[in-house]
């Protein structure tokens, strides 16, 4: 899976801008998959060579154009085969988790304040996702409702094991 294959799945249903498939980044796809403006432009570009994606620029009054993407018809089969392809191993990189692992090798203090500090990271993305679920539920096809239900229990296990794993560290004090 790239972020062109991402990017692709986004525009099957609609054009869209590049702003508009950021924001769809930062809160759809934000629990299991990530892209920065430095990823998202440049694939943009890359597709439109590859005849996968088209663009029209709209003038804006006082504004920069607007970009707006479509998905081609060689974009639709690329999309497709994608699909059909096999299901990729997760990937995980952690630097909360490579930190913690060598966390006998600092003071317990610090370890606790990163537990805690991602605690509070996990309860705040579990109320975003509720809320993202709330909002958009009437909207979303079955598959989609997996996705948030999975990204929703993902988080709530996690803070789960990090409230565990803090009052035992706590506890060894």
């Amino acid at each position: 899976m790239t972020s062109q294959d991402v990017i692709l799945g986004i525009l099957m249903d609609d054009s869209h801008s590049g702003y508009e498939i950021k924001h769809k980044f930062e809160t759809l796809f934000s629990y299991f998959y990530n892209a920065s403006y430095g990823t998202i432009y440049p694939t943009l570009g890359k597709m439109e060579k590859l005849g996968l994606i088209t663009k029209e620029s709209i003038l804006q009054d006082g504004k920069p154009n607007k970009n707006v993407y479509t998905i081609t018809e060689a974009g639709r089969e690329a999309f497709v085969q994608y699909l059909e392809s096999d299901i990729q191993g997760v990937e995980l990189k952690s630097d909360f988790m490579v930190r913690l692992f060598f966390g006998e090798w600092t003071e317990p203090e610090r370890v606790i304040r990163w537990l805690e500090r991602s605690i509070a990271k996990e309860e705040r993305q579990i109320e975003r996702l509720n809320a993202d679920y709330e909002r958009w539920k009437s909207h979303m096809s079955p598959t989609q409702e997996i996705c948030i239900a999975l990204g929703i229990a993902n988080q709530e296990s996690n803070r789960r094991i990090l409230l565990e794993g803090l009052a035992k560290l706590k506890a060894q004090l």
